[in-house]
């Protein structure tokens, strides 16, 4: 039994879902895992047996224009590790995390515990590359024991941006499938968001700029054009205001329903038809993944590791990034073949639950 401290960010987003996913899906099979962030995680349930939760209390002073947030979770780290003595720090994302593991370590004066930082994406491709971040980002990764990336070409990105001196291994996001499941399907809950006679396509994301929220209106837009269909948005964040605004401007309020964040996704990706991820970068597309082990065809960019779940022409279609008409064309297109429809529910279904379980890969984890 290993005690394990798992960092991540509590809002709605890949990196958060993942970490927490993991901690209980390790908390399942006997380890103690303490859950660290700034609030309580999207996901995570206020109890599960094996798990514990601890608040990062930052406090404002005067003197600082932010809260130092990094030294605040050393902090409750070191509090942490003293009180429990943690074997490992997992942390999801290497800035502020890593960083802040590290300092946790110096201070107990102690090679224990051990540091394993899994990148997501965003602390690569936008903060790494930012001159004030890449020297601090490539520290925290090389002061790691164990560094892992979430698909082949997020692993790519950092070493050919860092250079580190460790290893990263990839170890894929999973699912539960039988959490994510066609089964869920129920015409009761499908009549909330659409007629029998139409289709339902639907998106999941935190709604920031990276998404392409636009592109998503847009394409329904014209894609209903062609095919009588409604629209329904999962989750929120900055792009939520304008996403409303670009509907009403395009005539399509009406037939596109805005649902908030909702911790059980899966109840409402099982009534799709189809599912638009029109990402500028993804460091793997784990709304799209959820969205296959629901039996629903992907539209998805060709961006990121996005590639590396989705079989092109089998489980959806990939498309350029910001050809946003195509994605509506291969859209109508698969939407007016039943037939083509069947078959690409039964290819996204099968493919989720044989490459991406849940159970091999949090095996790697718990192996690593």
């Amino acid at each position: 039994m290993l005690k394990i401290g798992i960092v991540c960010h509590p809002t709605y987003g890949g990196s958060g879902v993942v970490a927490t996913e993991l901690g209980l899906a390790l908390a399942e099979r006997g380890h103690r895992i303490h859950f660290v962030s700034h609030a309580l995680p999207f996901r995570l349930p206020e109890a599960f047996p094996n798990t514990v939760f601890h608040e990062v209390d930052v406090t404002s002073y005067p003197l600082f224009k932010y809260p130092p947030y990094t030294l605040a979770l050393a902090g409750r780290l070191v509090d942490l590790c003293r009180q429990e003595m943690l074997d490992v720090i997992h942390v999801h994302y290497a800035i502020p995390h890593a960083v802040a593991a590290y300092l946790c370590r110096q201070v107990l004066g102690s090679p224990v515990p051990k540091i394993v930082t899994t990148l997501h994406g965003t602390d690569i491709t936008l903060l790494g590359i930012d001159t004030s971040f890449h020297e601090i980002t490539r520290f925290g990764i090389n002061k790691s024991d164990a560094v892992t990336a979430v698909s082949k070409n997020l692993a790519s990105e950092t070493e050919a941006s860092f250079r580190p001196d460790v290893r990263i291994q990839v170890i894929p996001n999973f699912i539960d499938t039988e959490e994510f499941t066609p089964a869920l399907r129920d015409p009761k809950v499908r009549a909330e968001h659409a007629d029998p006679c139409e289709m339902l396509v639907g998106h999941l994301s935190n709604f920031r700029q990276v998404k392409r929220i636009p592109d998503v209106i847009r394409a329904f837009h014209l894609l209903q054009r062609k095919v009588p269909a409604r629209l329904v948005m999962i989750g929120e964040g900055p792009e939520l205001e304008s996403a409303r605004h670009l509907a009403a401007e395009l005539g399509v309020s009406r037939r596109v329903s805005f649902v908030g964040a909702i911790p059980q996704a899966a109840s409402i990706l099982a009534q799709l038809d189809l599912f638009l991820l029109p990402s500028e970068t993804e460091s793997f597309g784990l709304a799209a993944l959820e969205a296959m082990a629901c039996g629903v065809p992907v539209i998805c960019t060709r961006a990121g590791g996005i590639p590396e779940i989705v079989v092109d022409g089998s489980t959806g279609i990939l498309c350029p990034v910001g050809d946003y008409a195509g994605m509506a064309r291969a859209g109508a297109s698969i939407l007016l073949d039943r037939g083509r429809l069947e078959s690409m529910r039964a290819a996204a279904r099968s493919h989720a639950m044989t490459q991406f379980p849940k159970d091999t890969v949090v095996s790697q984890y718990e192996e690593l």
